[in-house]
């Protein structure tokens, strides 16, 4: 049995793994893809699985058997759009529900976010038509976002009198202080151009055809890059947004982060090859 063996049983979202990349896709095409109970903890087992089986997690490229362990998530939702939110029935169902039953969706919601934002792989978004609530707080954990002119995101909680809370933290982090408190209070949809101009996606393109050639292209760039690397950069930003010491202790966290990576596997890899003028083990 390899370490791929044996993924997490889903319906509503489909796995798909060839090399070292995973394709994640929201499958509820008749419902926009908008999250139920099912879907947010099949997302959040595929999740936990694809963390434990990447390059950042195990420090390896391929397991005993010679399978490459996993270096890029790319996210998606099957049909015209990325995802509508929460479920108009789940949503109707948190009202009823108790106090302690609505603080467990909402650590189901908080599993779920921190498990793509904190994943150890690059996680590329391929986003077309609306992303909505929660669908926003999925784009706002993903490390580079593509999406098609027709894209539509909002922190769409206020029109319900409610506040985009469990997202808040991914969102605010994107965005900023300043942008996230006006879309939250605004809660009105904004499109492509704006969402590019405030951060909340990277790159804009045209048609279909043009998102799926631009999400292979920045695969192949992030391939040339260091595997552990990747995923250490998150751990390296977590500790800057954390960071309440002195400078001169936050100095001296850099030179000890610089000097673990230099004298890690992958570091003296990189350093040899770039010497030798060869290309490093991690690339194609």
């Amino acid at each position: 049995m390899t370490k791929m063996d044996n993924p997490p049983k889903t319906e509503l979202v489909t796995l798909d793994i060839e090399g070292p990349i995973c394709r994640i896709t929201l499958n509820r095409e008749s419902k926009y893809n908008a999250m139920n109970v099912q879907m947010i903890t099949e997302l959040c087992d595929l999740f936990d699985w694809t963390a434990q089986r990447s390059v950042g997690a195990t420090g390896n490229l391929v397991d005993e058997d010679g399978n490459q362990y996993l270096r890029i998530i790319v996210f998606s939702g099957a049909g015209k759009h990325f995802c509508a939110g929460a479920d108009i029935n789940m949503m109707r169902d948190a009202g009823a529900n108790s106090p302690e039953e609505n603080r467990q969706d909402s650590a189901r919601l908080d599993r779920l976010f921190n498990g793509l934002w904190s994943h150890p792989c690059f996680t590329i978004g391929s986003i077309t038509g609306v992303a909505l609530g929660g669908g926003a707080g999925l784009v706002a954990c993903l490390d580079h976002v593509i999406a098609t002119d027709n894209v539509k995101i909002a922190l769409s909680e206020g029109k319900l009198g409610i506040l985009p809370a469990v997202i808040g933290p991914y969102v605010y982090r994107r965005l900023g202080s300043a942008c996230f408190r006006r879309l939250a209070m605004q809660a009105s949809r904004i499109g492509a151009q704006e969402a590019l101009r405030t951060g909340f996606i990277e790159q804009v393109v045209n048609t279909p055809e043009d998102l799926a050639q631009s999400v292979n292209n920045l695969i192949d760039e992030v391939m040339t890059t260091g595997p552990c690397a990747v995923s250490l950069a998150k751990e390296l930003t977590l500790g800057f947004d954390r960071w309440t010491g002195s400078d001169e202790e936050l100095r001296n966290f850099t030179l000890d982060f610089t000097s673990r990576m230099r004298g890690s596997d992958e570091g003296q890899e990189g350093l040899s090859s770039f010497l030798e003028k060869r290309d490093a083990n991690w690339k194609s």
